[in-house]
């Protein structure tokens, strides 16, 4: 059965390394040998054998083996479906089973918790989040004693919450996280539960919050002894967050050092080699991000630097190395944020070539964007509105006026980013005073209390004047 699904040869699955783990070999799904101890083949089939592995798997089942293998014999299958097919009544169905079973079974964790972290996975991907939540707070709450998967669950349902925008409740499993780790004696990874609550204050502007924080991040990261790709990995992480905080309040000037570190940063981290030694505490088996993930990320917040600077020719210059990476990149992974960092850097070069008047390749960028947020819904979900938003640009760069000021209403419809929306607001304003319109006003709102769409205590009403056309 073994070689049929997987190769012709097998071996023990490294002693020690949890499922999913960084540093930890990643098989995919291991086969169940009769005594019960996993396998898993280091010659996988190319292509897949799928078919052949669920039939094998599948006849476990009826000769009634014991408790543990069923479960994971359960959670094997509903893995190969989730992973490898659409069949996800099946997949369901299996890591339900899987789930229930191994919550009667004493020390049985790494089927239990993973069987329980697919399960909401799969969940989410139905829509049925609901469904998850309580299914990754009971998984936490009986992890406790697991460093590792309680770790790894907290993170899965602060991501959870995250992609539903409530970051307070991501924020607070965050911080439970980093107490936890710090209990249990991990620095690093309690570094990483505190750079990730980092990331959400900044995406909440709650800036008084984030300098505390940020300044015990980088205490942490300077004190941690440890795997050097590691220490290399939460120090990029800690510089981006400080870059990302420069640039979001304009201080253009103040970001040079950081990013000039963060640049020496991915240097050494490119030319250091992964490390197989598995880290002596389980709630160290994290990682951010892939060193390559980290390189293109780089690159894309010196191109957000480049462009508030004004260095235009320096802001197409890493734009085009970036995506040249990521053309190699996505060849070989299908990581969406891979996608993101595409559709955010795009949307940069395209208002750079707007600004050097280069409005065909920018609509021929445009288009680009508008395939990529196609293959995605939540991407399509999070850039509509900047992506009218650049049609509108477009269209004032090419004196349609009718169409600006349908794409950036349209765009005001669909965001409720204070920021984004000034921006928009501002450009359509431009738009009315081009064309003279008297009957037009624009009524500019600040954000106020409801964070639902921007609002003001007073409104600013600026009345189109024919007097003076072009001038904005």
């Amino acid at each position: 059965d073994g070689s049929e699904a997987g190769g012709a040869e097998q071996s023990p699955r490294r002693a020690g390394a949890e499922p999913g783990a960084a540093g930890a070999a990643q098989p995919g799904p291991y086969l169940a040998h009769p005594c019960g101890c996993p396998f898993w083949s280091p010659r996988p089939s190319i292509p897949p054998k799928v078919r052949l592995c669920v039939h094998c798997l599948q006849a476990v089942l009826p000769r009634k083996p014991p408790a543990r293998m069923e479960a994971r014999t359960h959670l094997q299958l509903g893995s190969v479906l989730y992973h490898h097919t659409r069949n996800g009544d099946q997949a369901r169905g299996h890591l339900e089973k899987a789930w229930l079973i191994s919550q009667q079974i004493p020390q049985f964790e790494d089927v239990k918790f993973e069987a329980a972290s697919l399960l909401s996975e799969l969940y989410c991907q139905e829509n049925s989040v609901d469904t998850a939540k309580p299914l990754l707070r009971k998984a936490i709450q009986i992890s406790q004693q697991t460093p590792y998967w309680h770790c790894r669950l907290l993170f899965q349902l602060a991501q959870l919450h995250t992609l539903e925008k409530d970051l307070v409740s991501a924020c607070d499993l965050l911080g439970v996280g980093a107490e936890y780790a710090r209990v249990v004696g991990s620095e690093y990874t309690r570094a990483l539960f505190l750079l990730s609550k980092g990331m959400l204050l900044l995406m909440e502007r709650k800036l008084q919050e984030v300098h505390p924080l940020l300044t015990l991040c980088g205490q942490i990261v300077e004190n941690w002894q440890g795997n050097p790709i590691q220490k290399e990995s939460l120090r990029v992480f800690f510089l981006v967050l400080q870059v990302t905080h420069y640039l979001d309040a304009g201080q253009v000037k103040s970001v040079k050092p950081c990013l000039k570190q963060l640049q020496q940063c991915i240097q050494t981290i490119s030319t250091l080699h992964d490390d197989e030694i598995l880290p002596s505490n389980p709630a160290d088996l994290f990682h951010w991000l892939p060193k390559e993930h980290m390189c293109v990320l780089v690159y894309l917040v010196t191109v957000m630097h480049s462009m508030q600077a004004g260095y235009l020719e320096k802001a197409q210059k890493y734009t085009d190395k970036a995506l040249m990476q990521l053309e190699k990149l996505k060849m070989l992974d299908c990581s969406p944020i891979l996608s993101s960092f595409q559709v955010i850097l795009l949307e940069h070069i395209i208002m750079c070539r707007l600004v050097t008047g280069h409005k065909a390749t920018a609509l021929q960028e445009i288009s680009q964007v508008c395939q990529l947020c196609q293959q995605s819904p939540r991407l399509f979900s999070n850039h509509a509105a900047q992506l009218h938003t650049l049609l509108g640009l477009y269209c004032i760069s090419v004196n349609c006026m009718d169409n600006a000021e349908a794409q950036f209403t349209t765009a005001l419809r669909l965001t409720t980013h204070q920021e984004l929306w000034a921006f928009i607001v501002t450009n359509l304003a431009s738009v009315y005073i081009r064309e003279g319109n008297r009957h037009q006003e624009v009524t500019l709102q600040f954000i106020g209390k409801d964070k639902s769409r921007p609002q003001l205590p007073s409104e600013v009403r600026i009345p189109t004047n024919p007097n003076i056309p072009g001038r904005e």
